[in-house]
């Protein structure tokens, strides 16, 4: 396999990617944002994503798109021993495979990582999967509602709703999955330093759980207890966009100064100098009450006016914004965030771009693949004849 033509930090990195729905495909789309040839592997069905949502065309379906742009498609049959010989070989001259099959599933295809590091010493293999191998819930199945709610996630939220409740995103499949990226990344420069790959594992379960307790074990950071094992400021109700007298603000008032100032811009110098809020940790012991007074406060003038005063007084605020408000946003638009791409039935694909820069510049994205765009391309690359590709021998094509 030869690496596709790219520009970025990891030009030239080849990556195969068994994944389906999100954590592992977002994983692998930050590495070909970044520059790599990402080939994803597909059953002849397809990704399951690629059927989830509205599309322009057959196969090609807005969750799909969110997850899978500047990847190489190939369809590979991996319950075929031509599939699996195919893989094998691809994988050869791989720096990275990566999947989010459970453990006992890739053993049983003999593309457990042994098989896969022997072959090629220098591959560093990647598994995401729902819990660590080694303790009692290792092989389970997981998906993002259900980890949401065992690593005290929908518990919070029912701290503040009054019922257990899941975050309205993905958040455990795509915060394990940027841990997974980070990962890789980690892995890769262990491998320039030693000449050798590694197995990696990427838990959806732990990952969360440090995700989750990284604010919210405070009390319990200490044994015996301190206190309670939620970070008072995010879980007061009183914290949330504030209504204006004509909308709702998003206002976040952090320092000494930013309280001081905005209780004297409001004529309200007695509570700059109540003791309660005198400093982040009186503030924090407070803090339902403190941002009850914001609230109220807040009622008192338009959402326009208040983001002059709060402004000119450089506390952090924005309005609230819809996503479909975000599509046309200036700022997004100055810095060329989205990019389009036209569409077989005459419309434009938009898809977000990368959101870091490398002097200066973003790096540039391209649509995501076809169901199978690639694969006589890829497995000839790879040396593998029609035998490999052809619909008769198990591999898949297109």
């Amino acid at each position: 396999m030869t690496e596709r033509a790219s520009s970025g930090p990891l030009a030239g990195l080849r990556v195969l990617e068994l994944g389906s729905v999100l954590m592992a495909p977002y994983a692998a789309q930050w590495l070909a944002d970044l520059g790599a040839d990402v080939v994803k592997v597909e059953p002849p069905a397809g990704d399951s994503t690629r059927r989830i949502g509205p599309a322009a065309e057959e196969g090609m379906a807005a969750q799909f798109l969110g997850v899978n742009r500047g990847k190489r498609s190939i369809v590979l049959d991996l319950k075929a021993q031509a599939g699996r010989g195919a893989l094998l070989e691809l994988a050869r001259t791989a720096d990275v495979l990566l999947h989010n099959n459970r453990p006992q599933k890739m053993k049983a295809l003999g593309l457990h990582p042994e098989a896969l590091l022997e072959r090629n010493p220098r591959l560093v293999y990647a598994c995401f999967h729902g819990f660590g191998e080694d303790g009692p819930y290792g092989g389970r199945p997981a998906y993002d509602d259900v980890i949401q709610g065992f690593c005290g996630l929908a518990h919070l939220m029912g701290e503040r709703a009054g019922a257990p409740a899941y975050l309205p995103i993905v958040a455990a499949d795509k915060t394990a999955g940027l841990t997974g990226a980070v990962a890789l990344l980690a892995a890769l420069m262990q491998r320039e330093r030693t000449g050798r790959g590694c197995y990696v594992e990427i838990p959806m379960f732990e990952s969360l759980v440090a995700f989750t307790a990284l604010e919210h074990l405070y009390g319990h950071s200490f044994d015996p207890p301190k206190g309670p094992a939620a970070y008072p400021r995010v879980m007061t109700p009183e914290r949330r966009p504030y209504a204006t007298a004509d909308g709702y603000i998003c206002v976040l008032p952090y320092t000494d100064k930013h309280w001081g100032d905005l209780f004297r811009r409001c004529g309200r110098g007695d509570l700059a100098a109540d003791p309660r809020f005198a400093d982040v940790g009186a503030r924090t012991q407070h803090i339902g009450a403190l941002y009850g007074i914001l609230a109220d406060l807040m009622t008192t003038r338009p959402t326009a006016e208040w983001l002059e005063i709060l402004g000119e007084l450089e506390v952090p605020c924005a309005p609230v914004k819809s996503l479909e408000e975000l599509v046309d946003d200036p700022h997004l638009a100055a810095v060329g965030f989205f990019s389009r791409f036209q569409q077989p039935d005459g419309s434009a694909m938009r898809l977000p771009g990368v959101p870091v820069l490398f002097d200066g510049a973003r790096p540039p994205i391209r649509p995501p693949p076809r169901l199978g765009e690639h694969t006589k391309e890829i497995l000839e690359q790879a040396g593998l004849g029609p035998d490999a590709w052809s619909p008769g021998s198990g591999s898949g094509s297109r």
